[in-house]
């Protein structure tokens, strides 16, 4: 891969963002390690002259919340800081406030599939492309909303603009993780003001997301009888027990995906994916597997609950236990782990999403349609909470949590220019609120 320096020169309007962003990926900010990016990125808003905020989730709070462990012990919570600077504009007050969100937070690279450091960023073709960890998951979207705030302070200073309001940038920790950060900011509001919408800066391929799918994972448990390999009609192999409930749950995939309607998701050949992502059975190689644990995310559709799913697929699991006499006698074991995403979604008319649709009309984007996706992010936190947020950023999500992880500088540039023409227009005020956000808006789900 080409490395060519990046330039570095005082009359590129971009550097600063470019140096920002290099930094940022620098930090690895993996396994609960975002103290240190936190407060780099904290001395960079005091540097900006934001007005800034820290805050830390606190895990009685969250293990109350459908998306965390019930056991606080399970959630962790400490040295992990989130922070946020805030920019006023006008009378403050008399304005609306939005929220633009990014996570500091990555998933842990390997190494071995990278070309090179994942967290010492590589420049190809001068600064076209950039790849790190965290490249479009998602610090260079967390830096075009910071540069999209100082942008429209600069042209409100200048006389460019005149708006009322704020706009705070969130840098958040734990977002892989269920979003603790986030989570914790819609629970108990960190600022001295209300929050009247929100943009998260997730990759997107430029595109405008106001319904994210919800996910619930569960880990499954066989018991069979382990014997020599030998003698292996001596003993119950899990595996052919393993591959019954495989098959019935891709059964079930198939069913919901014909029987579940939504009309944002009508393009994806999937829409309610499920994966098994984690297998481990048996306990040697000339020993027939006793044991298989495997470790499942059940896809669950806007206007569905995580509950709902969760039993569709526990009754397919006791179909086939009802059909064998072996897990009949010996039960397996079906039950949640780590954490569950909640869909969300808000409708079309709400004032964050046409004052998006519009910046991105005038920058020149030739879809300004809503979608939605079938990944969860921290959007549904604030939902929740009733503050409208739209899902908006640079990059692909196919390139988050790969090998060799990499966003197109334009397009980073791109987003920083649509995000700052956003936050303008809803201070504005020039929309008003249509149909009331909610975790099923513009819904169409038929179970």
């Amino acid at each position: 891969m080409p490395d060519d320096p990046a330039p570095d020169t005082d009359a590129d309007p971009d550097i600063d963002l470019y140096e920002f962003v290099d930094r940022l990926c620098r930090f690895e900010t993996t396994d609960g390690e975002e103290a240190e990016a936190a407060a780099w990125t904290r001395e960079q808003f005091d540097a900006f002259g934001f007005d800034t905020y820290e805050w830390e989730a606190d895990a009685e709070t969250l293990a109350g919340h459908t998306s965390f462990p019930n056991d606080p012990a399970d959630i962790r919570v400490e040295n992990r800081p989130s922070v946020a600077g805030v920019v006023e504009f006008g009378d403050a007050d008399a304005g609306p406030t939005l929220v633009l969100n990014g996570h500091l937070d990555v998933v842990p690279a390997d190494a071995d599939l990278w070309t090179g450091d994942p967290f010492e960023p590589t420049w190809s073709d001068g600064r076209a492309t950039l790849t790190a960890r965290g490249a479009a998951d998602m610090k260079a979207g967390l830096g075009a909303c910071v540069f999209a705030a100082l942008d429209l302070r600069d042209r409100v200073e200048a006389g460019e603009a005149a708006v009322d309001g704020r706009v705070v940038v969130e840098a958040v920790a734990g977002e892989e993780d269920g979003g603790i950060g986030a989570a914790a900011a819609a629970l108990d509001d960190p600022y001295p003001f209300d929050r009247d919408a929100a943009l998260v800066a997730e990759p997107t391929d430029l595109t405008a997301v106001t319904t994210t799918e919800g996910t619930v994972m569960k880990r499954l448990t066989i018991r069979g009888r382990s014997a020599h390999a030998a003698t292996r009609w001596r003993g119950e192999d899990v595996l052919p027990h393993f591959e019954r409930v495989r098959a019935a749950f891709q059964e079930l995939e198939t069913e919901r995906g014909e029987r579940v309607h939504h009309d944002l998701y009508e393009e994806f050949e999937v829409p309610w994916p499920i994966v098994c992502g984690r297998v481990e059975a048996g306990s040697w190689s000339s020993t027939v597997p006793g044991t298989l644990t495997a470790e499942w995310r059940f896809g669950v559709a806007p206007g569905e609950t995580v509950d709902e799913v969760e039993a569709e697929y526990e009754q397919r699991l006791a179909a086939v236990v009802a059909d064998s006499e072996w897990l009949s006698a010996h039960p397996p074991a079906f039950e949640r782990f780590s954490i569950q995403f909640e869909p969300a979604g808000i409708a079309p008319t709400e004032p964050v999403v046409r004052a998006l649709a519009d910046a991105m009309a005038d920058d020149g984007l030739a879809d300004t349609d809503p979608h939605g996706a079938t990944y969860g992010a921290d959007s549904r936190h604030y939902v929740a909470a009733g503050i409208p947020t739209v899902v908006f950023g640079p990059g692909t999500v196919e390139e988050a949590h790969f090998p060799d992880e990499s966003v197109e500088w334009a397009d980073v540039l791109r987003a920083r220019e649509v995000i700052a023409a956003t936050a303008r227009r809803f201070l504005a005020g020039d929309y008003d609120r249509g149909t009331e956000s909610g975790p099923d808006a513009d819904a169409e789900t038929d179970s």
